[in-house]
């Protein structure tokens, strides 16, 4: 792990020094790829979704393709959704190409959020193999006429309550499980992954000429507001980084046994979780605050322009 990430500084050193990205007035679209983090209509955060949000700030439109569930392909983590590259990208294609859906490439950026479903114990496929169907979302996009990019990457996905290692059974998983050991799984899974998929974004940079791609470091952000949520969270009950506002416990082996609490009002925003799985809306806006800021051509300390 730490020769990955000497790697990764090095190749960050050589490639962003005249990186410049976009420029402050360039983006007047936004179009978004993913799954429950990103999706605008069955919204994860039991609020208003962060596309929203950031689209508002940024003062540009926006065009949603993410949906919940959805993983980067299901050939890979096949799961019941409609995934990035067999749904969510030939619905895209199919709107650009019928003429009903008309966005200047130069005038419009491609933001995708990977999956929090990295692997699962049914899955064949590697981390490896998911990290590459990651990068090649930017290489697809890019030969279809795309140049403006944000790559947003996996957050610390162990401070929820689903990979806690004091974590409860949820609606997500009541299977038998060790929680310490997920735990430790997930945050290695985040850490690798995220590295993995840099270094994939670095190396496909030179098969894409002209376009301007960002690394947003989702995991960073979010480290940031656990660490220190005075600084994120403004809520009216006490800061919360370890529970959640929809909180339903469950039993193992029993899916129908959730006792369930809702956390309402302005108290809500005091939490960095809504459920045991996804961000609170408050968190969001975070999130929202500094997308916005990269599409607008600012600077934020979030987010590297690679290219």
């Amino acid at each position: 792990m730490n020769l990955l990430r000497s790697a990764l500084a090095t190749l960050l050193l050589l490639v962003t020094v005249q990186a410049t990205g976009v420029a402050p007035g360039q983006i007047k679209n936004f179009v978004t790829f993913g799954d429950s983090y990103t999706d605008i209509v069955s919204v994860g955060d039991g609020g208003t979704a962060w596309p929203v949000y950031a689209s508002g700030y940024a003062n540009i439109s926006l065009f949603p393709f993410a949906k919940s569930g959805a993983t980067c392909s299901n050939n890979l983590t096949n799961r019941p959704f409609p995934s990035v590259f067999e749904s969510q990208l030939p619905t895209y294609f199919e709107e650009t190409s019928n003429g009903t859906l008309k966005l200047k490439p130069e005038e419009t950026t491609s933001g995708k959020r990977p999956s929090s479903a990295l692997l699962t114990g049914d899955d064949a496929a590697s981390l490896v193999d998911v990290t590459t169907c990651m990068v090649n979302w930017v290489k697809v996009l890019y030969e279809s006429g795309a140049r403006n990019f944000v790559f947003q990457n996996i957050n610390p996905l162990q401070h929820t309550i689903l990979y806690s290692s004091t974590g409860y059974y949820t609606k997500f998983w009541t299977f038998p499980r060790n929680a310490t050991s997920w735990s430790v799984s997930m945050t290695e899974l985040a850490l690798s992954g995220n590295d993995l998929t840099q270094l994939k974004l670095q190396a496909l940079l030179p098969q894409i000429p002209d376009a301007h791609v960002a690394h947003f470091d989702s995991h960073s952000l979010f480290q940031d507001m656990f660490d220190n949520p005075s600084q994120y969270l403004n809520g009216t009950a006490p800061l919360n980084v370890t529970g959640c506002i929809n909180s339903c416990v469950f039993q193992v082996n029993e899916p129908d046994s959730g006792v369930c609490t809702l956390v309402n009002g302005t108290d809500r925003d005091s939490y960095l979780w809504y459920d045991e799985l996804h961000p609170s809306e408050q968190a969001d806006r975070i999130v929202a605050r500094e997308r916005a800021l990269v599409m607008e051509g600012k600077t934020s300390k979030w987010a590297t322009w690679l290219s």
